[in-house]
């Protein structure tokens, strides 16, 4: 049986036969399922590797990469999150063959117990930053700074969340939605993607002409983080406060990040305030296992967390294949807007 023939009856081209039968990662779902049922139909069965023509598909060396959580205690359960992306990335994509090893230091001036063992290709390092002279320890082995909390003079690649973007993107939702008085509402403020998020949002706020009324909490001691203290209700409730007693009066409100948003929502209904009625919200971060236990549905900016894991895996790779290219390489991925329940319940 000839291509063309598979081409035909599966309505594709016989260059996508080609590719399903070469390179099937790069022939869509369900344009590969048409043609391997036509295949099984008329018991075609590819030649082998070395007789085929055209692009063969040559998977990647696997690579043994460390995930370093700077500043955090081991075998922490609420740290799988990046294990889990990149288990839904290789379900995906054969490319990505990671041998993935979870490392972990109390400080930032040690180096993982174990980093010398596993013998890495690559580190990505997520946490606090580490300092100087522990990076100088670590200069040896292919490494990226991965999302948050790297301060502007981090020497080494990075990617992150455009946090810039974020706050914008908040504050033209807000504009559009009708709303000429809002506020900034946040935990944490001293957070290094909430300080970007909340710049962006009261600058490009301001830019579009309307009012901004910033009401930052209190800070966490020792640069601590809300990833490992919950955000006390007496702070929410204070926060609730001072917003009602805005002039002219808040109607939109940008909260940049969502772990206190729960507590925070709470608060404003202990005071009669309701959401549609009184008050549009839109959130900066979009955790599923907060938002699905909300009272309403915001409208959200998703940071595009599994393209993230994507961009720093791809990135470390080529840092690995190319450890003496000069130069500090920044990379940047957009986030997305889904709007709330209210606004159509669509994605952009």
């Amino acid at each position: 049986m000839l291509l063309t023939e598979i081409a035909h009856k599966a309505r594709v081209s016989p260059a996508t036969v080609s590719r399903a039968i070469n390179q099937p990662q790069l022939v869509a779902a369900d344009s590969l399922a048409r043609i391997r049922a036509v295949m099984q139909q008329h018991n075609y069965v590819p030649a082998p590797l070395n007789r085929r023509r055209g692009p063969k598909t040559h998977l990647p060396e696997q690579r043994r990469i460390g995930v370093w959580f700077v500043g955090a205690k081991a075998n922490n359960p609420s740290l799988n999150w990046f294990q889990d992306q990149l288990l839904q990335v290789q379900s995906t994509d054969p490319r990505y063959r990671v041998d993935l090893r979870v490392l972990f230091s109390n400080t930032q001036d040690e180096l993982p117990r174990n980093i010398a063992a596993e013998q890495l290709d690559g580190v990505i390092v997520q946490g606090m930053e580490p300092s100087a002279s522990c990076l100088a320890r670590l200069r040896e082995t292919p490494n990226v700074w991965f999302m948050t909390r790297r301060s502007p003079g981090y020497p080494g690649d990075y990617v992150e969340p455009n946090n810039e973007e974020n706050g914008s993107m908040a504050a033209d939702y807000l504009k559009e939605r009708g709303h000429k008085s809002v506020a900034v509402i946040t935990t944490d403020p001293d957070y290094s993607a909430i300080v970007q998020r909340n710049e962006a949002f009261v600058a490009h706020a301001a830019k579009i002409g309307l009012t901004v009324h910033p009401l930052l909490g209190k800070s966490n001691p020792g640069g601590t983080s809300y990833l490992e203290i919950a955000p006390l209700q007496g702070e929410s409730a204070d926060l609730a406060r001072r917003l009602l007693e805005c002039t002219p009066k808040a109607t939109g409100l940008y909260l940049p990040v969502d772990h206190f948003c729960g507590s925070f929502f709470r608060a404003l209904r202990e005071t009669g305030r309701k959401p549609g009625r009184d008050f549009e919200a839109i959130l900066g971060n979009f955790n599923p296992v907060v938002y699905h236990n909300l009272d309403h549905s915001p409208a959200v900016i998703d940071i595009n967390l599994p393209m993230l894991v994507r961009k720093v895996i791809d990135h470390l790779l080529w840092r690995i294949e190319n450890p003496t290219a000069a130069g500090r390489i920044g990379i940047t991925v957009s986030p997305r807007l889904i709007l709330s329940e209210s606004g159509n319940g669509t994605a952009r």
